[in-house]
């Protein structure tokens, strides 16, 4: 079943990117007469079982968004502020409407990800993972998912690794067209409130923690 809905998600894809072409060729006109160039933002994301791919987004960010974490103070470089200043003109309508995730559809034709699954997460947070956070890696990650259609951006991370686990072990297809009409009757929402995400920052904390204590020894030793 799963092969056969995988083969769908691919098929589905195509049809979609034929269809919408003359929406995807006018947002990255939109984009590069805007904001200039780079109409696509390229980030490496885990893929199922880990395995990394390239995902494709329309960029809503300035270029150096992580760096200029940096300099905002920002404690979670993939995080978001109040009234963020790297998101761009075009940004802000295309992430209210998710039409920045419409490149995608690429990625789902590729099969490295479907319609619905867990977002997939950026390396080095998936480097941090518990066991039982690397379950959400079971399945292939989605454009859209359960997490998504039960809060988005205005829940923890770990409560939606409890929801991811619920998809993972609660997969159907009847599942997946029940989260792809709740995201589509959802689109045009309004901006999420910003939420911080304490799991990642802490967990960042560690590992900085640690590596210091490391290269002290380091130090010591030589």
């Amino acid at each position: 079943m799963r092969l056969i809905w995988n083969a769908v998600n691919r098929l589905t894809a195509l049809g979609m990117l034929v269809l919408l072409a003359p929406v995807i060729l006018a947002i990255a006109a939109w984009i590069r007469i805007a904001d200039g160039r780079g109409v696509l933002f390229v980030q490496d994301r885990a893929g199922k079982d880990g395995v990394p791919f390239r995902m494709l987004k329309f960029r809503s960010m300035v270029h150096n968004s992580v760096a200029m974490s940096a300099q905002l103070g920002i404690d979670d470089p993939f995080g978001l502020v109040e009234n963020d200043p790297r998101i761009t003109r075009c940004g802000r309508f295309l992430r209210r409407t998710s039409l920045d995730e419409l490149p995608q559809l690429i990625n789902v034709l590729r099969g490295q990800m479907n319609l619905v699954g867990p977002r997939p997460d950026v390396l080095p947070q998936v480097a941090r993972y518990s066991p039982q956070d690397a379950r959400r890696l079971e399945v292939r990650p989605g454009i859209t998912g359960w997490a998504q259609v039960n809060g988005r951006d205005d829940i923890d991370w770990d409560q939606r690794f409890v929801l991811d686990r619920w998809y993972v072990d609660n997969w159907s297809p009847a599942l997946d067209l029940k989260i792809l009409w709740r995201t589509a009757v959802t689109l045009n929402r309004d901006e999420p409130p910003v939420h911080v995400d304490q799991i990642n920052i802490a967990r960042q904390k560690t590992v900085t923690d640690s590596a210091s204590v490391t290269d002290g020894e380091v130090s010591r030793a030589a």
